[in-house]
């Protein structure tokens, strides 16, 4: 019982130091340029003790009621199988309020706009991050001003040049290169709270209030800024399923919260004494000594912050392409120990030409920070409105306590997303082009495949029905399996149709083979098959997947082995059906729309080799369907 308590401790105290890395490396780096935005000249504000003690105190309770409150506490009990996530929680609030339900359609629209959301974070945080750090360069000597965006450009090349590799071997460093990161956080917030411990008092609730109600407008301009301090809250929910809560809380309210709370404290300290420092906060804590070394230290915490966005936009895609809204794409694992380490090539090189065009296009850090809170904060109103339906429909709370709880982080979801409301076209309308593209696509996907189903649901022939009137006069039987991939609408596969009506023979066992993407993250392995007998030695086999589980139609068959059916790999011959779109003259979808669809169709991966299908046993007809 010892030795078993001490190895769960020891795996708790290990997943809560990865989590540091992977975790918590955005709102980790952001007292990088948090104060140094919110005392900028955009925004209008003295630097008054009165300001100073407001903001700190802003911030601080902030980031207790935003994250440790919300997400920590509330979000994070909303997992859906364990999984976390924007595209986890839209699958279970739809799963709540089931498809016949009026909301059904509205909360998919929702849970699709805030999923294309994060993609335009996922851009904005590796060029906010990584700037900010090399901007620290400009606090040493003004001459190194003009090298700031090409080394930034230079970092963030060969950050996304090395995604192929992996992060595998140098992975397990990401968590103690962040504890250290924190602890240095931490040191500098103490170094500067000594030297001005009237910044204690922004520990007290009432300066936020003061400040709010003192400056009105402005102070409701000025939360689009404090509103950085928490980027990355969404991290906490949608990295559950890899850690768990205990690991992520332990982080939060063990290290994390602590030293963001001391940085910040300590900043406010800085400027109450030395007012000049306001021009960069972060790299004026310790004097001009510690610049260089700041620098390097925050450049890796910024890479480390940027190469979990990344991933985390690789997870996001992945889980998209599952649940049938964005086409096949390739999907290239980096190890052979972690199923989650993958690689996706255009997803890589596409953010890449993005976030440069934005290190380029914005310049710097304070101009990229009016673009940066906008798709946070609309994602994170989205996040609030969710889980209303989930709590509500699925735990059947209370009505009056599910409006009272969610309403009131609504009210303040709702207040900085209006501020950040106000920058839309000082720079937030690039996150906003980014989101509403991927929306455009997910739900162009989406709405293309439904009609390619429709069609192929109408013209198809009944499978019971044609195997029937086929054993009646049966074909030539030759040896060995016959796999037909087939959808769940497509009744007769086409390539059956091709395959008797060229070479007028049938082997002698013939599998049709349908997977279903569930909207659920894991679907077990003795719940991953289901095998139906046609007679005359035809089955069907029904394969399932969750949105997290690797398709993998090989691993399937051997599934199948304790259904009763066993599969020699190099007597089975895999028949696919190439699907070629063409648009109908009178348009279902408008013409434009058509268009990508198509286009996206005929660029999406093989379905052979998406499920991992051997290639050298693989024959693929061709179809069109219309649309």
């Amino acid at each position: 019982m010892s030795s078993q308590f001490q190895s769960t401790k020891s795996s708790t105290a290990a997943l809560t130091i990865a989590a540091l890395g992977i975790v918590y490396g955005d709102i980790g780096t952001s007292p990088l340029y948090t104060m140094q935005t919110i005392f900028s000249q955009e925004y209008g504000l003295e630097l008054t003790s009165f300001n100073v003690l407001g903001v700190v105190s802003l911030i601080l309770w902030g980031l207790f009621t935003i994250v440790a409150l919300k997400y920590v506490t509330l979000i994070l009990r909303a997992d859906n199988r364990g999984e976390g996530g924007i595209m986890a929680l839209m699958a279970l609030a739809l799963e709540s309020v089931g498809k016949q339900s009026r909301w059904h359609y509205i909360l998919l629209l929702l849970g699709l706009f805030g999923a294309a959301l994060f993609y335009g974070d996922g851009v904005i945080t590796p060029a906010m991050s990584v700037i900010s750090a090399i901007e620290g360069l400009n606090v040493a000597t003004p001459n190194f001003s003009t090298y700031v965006v090409p080394i930034t450009v230079v970092v963030l090349i060969a950050l996304y040049s090395f995604q192929h590799k992996g992060t595998a071997g140098i992975g397990i460093f990401f968590g103690p290169i962040m504890l250290l990161w924190f602890a240095a956080l931490a040191v500098m917030g103490v170094i500067n709270i000594v030297k001005a411990p009237v910044i204690l008092m922004a520990l007290n609730p009432m300066h936020a209030i003061d400040f709010l109600l003192f400056h009105g407008w402005i102070a409701f301009v000025a939360l689009g800024a404090v509103v950085l301090a928490f980027t990355g809250a969404e991290a906490l929910y949608a990295d559950m399923g890899h850690f768990g809560r205990k690991p992520i809380r332990f982080a939060w309210f063990g290290v994390v919260f602590p030293a963001l709370m001391l940085n910040y404290l300590g900043q406010g300290g800085l400027l109450l004494t030395n007012p000049a420092a306001a021009e960069n906060p972060f790299y004026n804590q310790l004097g001009a000594w510690s610049i260089y070394p700041l620098v390097a230290l925050s450049t890796v915490a910024a890479v480390i912050a940027s190469q979990a966005t990344i991933s985390g936009t690789y997870s996001m895609t992945k889980e998209a392409i599952s649940l049938g809204l964005l086409p096949r794409l390739s999907i290239i694992h980096t190890s052979t120990k972690e199923i989650g380490q993958i690689y996706m090539p255009m997803v890589n090189w596409i953010q890449l030409v993005v976030v440069l065009a934005a290190v380029v296009g914005f310049g710097s850090s304070a101009n990229l920070a009016a673009a940066y809170g906008i798709a946070v904060t609309a994602t994170m109103l989205i996040t609030t409105i969710l889980t209303f339906f989930v709590i509500h429909y699925k735990w059947k709370y209370n009505l009056l306590l599910c409006v009272a709880s969610t309403g009131f982080f609504f009210v303040i979801d709702a207040s900085f997303f209006s501020a950040n409301a106000l920058k839309i076209l000082h720079g937030g309308w690039f996150p906003l082009v980014l989101g509403a593209c991927m929306f455009t696509v997910m739900l162009t996907w989406h709405k293309g495949r439904e009609l390619v189903f429709f069609n192929l649901r109408n013209h198809a022939i009944p499978l019971k029905d044609f195997l029937t009137s086929l054993f009646v006069a049966p074909p030539h039987r030759v040896g060995g399996t016959a796999i037909f991939l087939r959808s769940a609408s497509e009744g007769v596969p086409h390539a059956l149709l091709h395959n008797l009506s060229h070479n007028k023979i049938l082997h002698d066992r013939v599998i049709f083979l349908t997977v279903y993407n569930q909207e659920i993250p894991w679907v077990p392995f003795d719940e991953r098959v289901r095998v139906t007998s046609l007679g005359n030695e035809c089955y069907q086999l029904d394969v399932f997947y969750g949105f997290k589980n690797e398709p993998d139609i090989p691993q399937a068959l051997e599934l199948a082995a304790n259904k009763g059916l066993k599969f020699e790999i190099m007597e089975t011959s895999f028949f696919v059906t190439r699907q070629t779109i063409v648009s109908r003259p009178e348009h279902q979808m408008s013409a434009w729309r058509e268009w990508l669809f198509v286009t996206m169709s005929r660029t999406a991966r093989d379905a052979a080799d998406y499920y991992r299908i051997p290639s050298n046993r693989v024959i693929e007809v061709g179809s069109q369907v219309e649309i």
